[in-house]
């Protein structure tokens, strides 16, 4: 999707929400939210649901309130995106948290019944370094990475915060690989 059929999918859903008085609240990631905040213009296949918004900040997504999932697929099959444009793929990032004071820097989208809550720069620079390392560094995330413009102090914030999601050997291996690759120098007391 292009970030017009992307704020349609979203228009449309919303809409159908607001016809059936339900009113729902999400917390995306990945490539739609980098592409709905203008940081990069390639399409997005689908739109990474991570969360539900809560009264107590956000709950995980494992999976979408049956209502917001009938209503999605209803969506995909009208506009042909298929049925999984809206998904929870990377719900398991709050089993660790999600980075200190995310919920203060989010922009919401007002999508008739349906508010979109996108993750501020800092936060998205977090979550495509672990997506990065995850992935590899050929990679779509090295791209989206490198639009964010991080600072080389952006990504030892970031880099401390991926730890706390994969404390691993051969993950730290990796992410010293990627800083590296970014021109990031890192001691041992960094990360």
């Amino acid at each position: 999707m292009e970030r017009d059929r992307l704020e349609e999918a979203l228009a449309t859903l919303g809409e159908l929400l607001a016809e059936r008085d339900q009113a729902v609240g999400v917390l995306v990631v990945g490539g739609s939210s980098l592409l709905l905040l203008g940081f990069i213009e390639r399409p997005t296949a689908d739109v990474d649901v991570v969360g539900l918004v809560a009264p107590a900040g956000y709950r995980q997504a494992t999976r979408l309130p049956e209502f917001l999932s009938e209503a999605a697929t209803e969506v995909g099959a009208a506009l042909g995106l298929g049925s999984q444009w809206l998904n929870t793929g990377p719900a398991g990032l709050l089993d660790f948290g999600l980075p200190r004071g995310l919920e203060e820097r989010v922009t919401i989208r007002e999508f008739g019944a349906l508010q979109v809550h996108l993750p501020a720069r800092e936060d998205l620079i977090c979550f495509k370094l672990y997506a990065l390392v995850d992935q590899g560094q050929r990679s779509k995330h090295m791209t989206d990475l490198l639009a964010l413009n991080p600072t080389s102090d952006e990504l030892i914030e970031a880099a401390r915060w991926t730890r706390t999601h994969d404390p691993s050997v051969g993950f730290l291996g990796e992410l010293r690989g990627a800083l590296a690759h970014l021109g990031v120098e890192v001691s041992n007391v960094d990360l």
